[in-house]
This record gives structure tokens, sequence and C-alpha cells, in this order.
């Protein structure tokens, strides 16, 4: 496997449950229980049209899309996709300092 760029850095679930227990001193059990947790508090909070608000990391919340007209690839047909809501992130002013720098 070739050397990734920052840019090109993928962080999986499990290595965040690793990084978790190392910061936290915990188990690897406790912090995979932990990041487990965090993910279903969001998760529960946005299926209920809540937000989520992390304080200068950033804001889950909930948007709608509009329906919209598009085409089916395979045919070239116009289909009606129907309205739905989404998942939004938006970062916060830390996180986007962070990031810049």
């Amino acid at each position: 496997m070739g050397k990734q760029t920052q840019e090109e850095e993928r962080v999986t679930k499990a290595e965040v449950v690793d990084q978790v227990a190392a910061e936290a001193d915990l188990s690897k059990n406790d912090a995979g229980e932990a990041v487990d947790a965090v993910l279903k508090v969001i998760e529960d909070a946005l299926a209920r049209g809540g937000e989520v608000n992390f304080t200068g990391f950033g804001k889950f919340t909930v948007a709608e899309r509009g329906a919209r007209q598009g085409v089916n690839p395979q045919t070239g047909e116009k289909i009606q996709i129907s309205a739905s809501k989404v998942p939004r992130f938006s970062a916060g002013s830390a996180l986007k300092k962070s990031v810049k720098s």
C-alpha cells in the first residue's frame, strides 16, 4: 500500500476507538462503548429532528432536501426525486481554524 498524504488520510472507527482508549486511559472495550454511545446519542437526536452542538467543533443538524427532477443514468429518462431529510454537519470555528493551519 502506498504512502498517504495528509489530504488522503482516512481514520476508521476502530482507529478512533484506539485513540480514545489511549487519550482517556481506557480499555479498548470501554472506549468502543463510549464511541458507540456518542454516535447513538447523535443519531437519536437527529432522528427526532433535533440537533447536536459541540461548541467550537461543530453542529449536527437535519436538513430538508426539496423535491427535484433527476435523470436515470441508465435510461436517460427524467424522474421525480421526492423530498427527504438528510443529516448535515457544520464545522465550528475552532475546527475550521485547526484544519486551515
